[in-house]
């Protein structure tokens, strides 16, 4: 089962990762100075993963492909790592839409 791992960074600051059942990691979120920011981070997650216009698709300088999930007030919630062709980007959305309503929350 999907689950979106809670965790403390070096610089302290919360932060979640959303996992799929095979344990791949398919989105990341900013940091956050408090874990109830982070929590809602993730409930925006949910709800703004299942409007396919929140996601943002990108080619970084090395032309890997990637995307980010944004709010309706346009800031970027999570971003997904980088994918060799947009195909595989494509489908870690879909994986991201799929996964995120009934994640679980992990704290570690």
């Amino acid at each position: 089962m999907a689950k979106f791992e809670v965790y403390q960074d070096a610089k302290s600051e919360y932060r979640f990762r959303l996992k799929a059942s095979n344990g791949q990691s398919i989105l990341a979120s900013e940091g956050y100075s408090a874990k109830a920011g982070c929590l809602n981070g993730i409930e925006s997650v949910r709800k703004n993963s299942q409007d396919d216009s929140r996601f943002e698709r990108k080619k970084s300088s090395n032309g890997k492909h990637y995307f980010n999930l944004k709010a309706s007030n346009g800031q970027v919630i999570g971003t997904s790592e980088m994918y060799e062709s947009s195909s595989g980007m494509e489908n870690g959305i879909a994986s991201v839409k799929t996964n995120a309503p009934n994640a679980t929350i992990d704290s570690i």
